[in-house]
């Protein structure tokens, strides 16, 4: 499994951090490449892109907050992505809404972010009836508008 990774120049280190010390998950960095201040809805729309081409199979999206890297993630069509702050967090988004990307706040505890990004890559989509009846609705509403 790919896992492309994204950040923006306050995600930088963290970004770093997870690649150089998760070394059993394969990353795709996309960048940012340095701490040169820069825009987060460019890398967020390069992840959604990879996804949408198959490159990577999940993806990470760190910046201050994590919630400008979810919004701009989210304008991309098929992305499903989640702000998560917790591994709870991680659970029903994979589970309830088979969240394709987590984007996170890079102030977040580094075990804690190591822990939510193992859950992420591990934890199934439920594949219920009602959860596709939902994820289908949306993905009809990105076709019609």
């Amino acid at each position: 499994m790919k896992i492309g990774i994204v950040s923006d120049h306050n995600g930088y280190e963290l970004k770093n951090k997870i690649i150089n010390n998760c070394k059993d998950i394969n990353f795709i960095d996309y960048g940012t490449k340095s701490k040169k201040n820069t825009d987060y809805p460019d890398y967020a729309f390069r992840l959604g892109k990879a996804i949408n081409d198959k490159e990577v199979d999940l993806g990470i999206a760190i910046c201050g907050s994590g919630i400008g890297m979810s919004i701009a993630c989210n304008k991309v069509k098929g992305i499903r992505c989640s702000r998560v702050t917790s591994i709870k967090d991680v659970k029903i988004t994979k589970i309830d809404n088979n969240a394709n990307i987590i984007a996170f706040s890079c102030k977040l505890d580094f075990k804690k972010v190591k822990r939510m990004i193992e859950e992420f890559i591990n934890t199934p989509f439920s594949n219920e009836e009602r959860h596709n009846r939902r994820i289908n609705k949306i993905s009809e509403y990105e076709l019609t508008n």
